[in-house]
């Protein structure tokens, strides 16, 4: 009987919301990461702690900038390591000269169906000073910079401890690069 009691105190426990011994999923995830994030040109969201235990690229992207031909090999270098525990994460930004579209079905559609781009891309949004993204603001933290340009890369260790910054004179094929990522993986 006294488990028949301890099963309904879970049960009522569970229905509001709490849990007794339990794991939300993200409890390892490091709180930089732990921002939902809007999908680009849609209405759902996506937790970023989805990708803690892979090495993670973050590049502010606009469709209109004299680097934007740099999608090619962003979406070259993410097949690359696809399946080797590694993403690249894409902002738009109208930060810089307002080089981005304003319309997100723009973007989307520009970057699919010229760059064949399929790597996470996220809403529309500010990447520098006090009105960027909480994402970009914790990013400033750890890493002491805030993109300069579009097409800024911000290389994350999968434990987060080690970070690199690459300018957006830095193409995403250059041996830097790819020799950091094949460090971290």
């Amino acid at each position: 009987m006294k488990y028949f009691y301890l099963y309904l105190i879970v049960i009522l426990f569970s229905s509001f919301g709490f849990s007794i011994g339990t794991s939300n999923g993200n409890s390892a995830c490091p709180s930089y990461l732990d921002h939902d994030l809007r999908i680009l040109d849609s209405q759902n969201y996506e937790n970023l702690c989805k990708y803690k235990d892979k090495v993670i690229m973050v590049v502010n992207v606009a469709s209109r900038c004299g680097f934007t031909y740099q999608y090619e090999s962003l979406q070259k270098l993410y097949t690359k390591y696809d399946n080797e525990d590694f993403v690249i994460l894409g902002f738009p930004s109208r930060d810089f000269m307002f080089q981005e579209y304003n319309s997100e079905d723009k973007v989307k559609e520009f970057c699919e169906s010229t760059y064949g781009v399929s790597f996470p891309l996220f809403a529309t949004s500010s990447v520098k000073g006090s009105k960027a993204n909480n994402f970009y603001k914790d990013l400033k933290k750890i890493t002491g910079k805030s993109p300069s340009w579009n097409f800024t890369k911000i290389l994350i260790s999968k434990n987060g401890s080690e970070t690199h910054v690459f300018s957006s004179n830095v193409e995403p094929n250059d041996q830097s690069i790819q020799s950091k990522i094949e460090k971290l993986l």
